[in-house]
């Protein structure tokens, strides 16, 4: 495999930057293992973030699978409820105002 070809993998996947700056692992440890097991190994897993699609995927998934569903179904029954309380408060108020008539603001007395 060919420097240049190394170059580009290196460029199509950034995070391997990051480990050497961080001084995990040496350009030169990368390039051999490049040149021995070229770039579709998993032996890169470890090195290479995934994209942030891919990434983006597994965190979905990951926030799912940690929701506790009982909790969830108590949540919304309490919004039920609040959400009754408050319709139950509307219509008292509507039926309150019916036999309310505001007065002219005109008019200061009875006159």
């Amino acid at each position: 495999m060919s420097k240049e070809a190394f170059k580009e993998f290196v460029k199509k996947n950034p995070s391997l930057v990051t480990h050497v700056n961080q001084g995990e692992i040496s350009w030169q440890k990368f390039y051999e293992m490049y040149d021995l097991y070229g770039e579709e190994q998993e032996i890169w897993t470890p090195y290479i973030t995934p994209k942030r699609e891919d990434k983006a995927k597994t965190d979905f998934m990951d926030y799912f699978k940690n929701i506790n569903l009982d909790s969830v179904q108590e949540s919304i029954a309490s919004v039920q409820r609040v959400l009754g309380v408050l319709g139950d408060l509307v219509v008292n108020k509507e039926v309150d105002n019916k036999g309310y008539e505001p007065k002219p603001i005109y008019k200061h007395f009875d006159d």
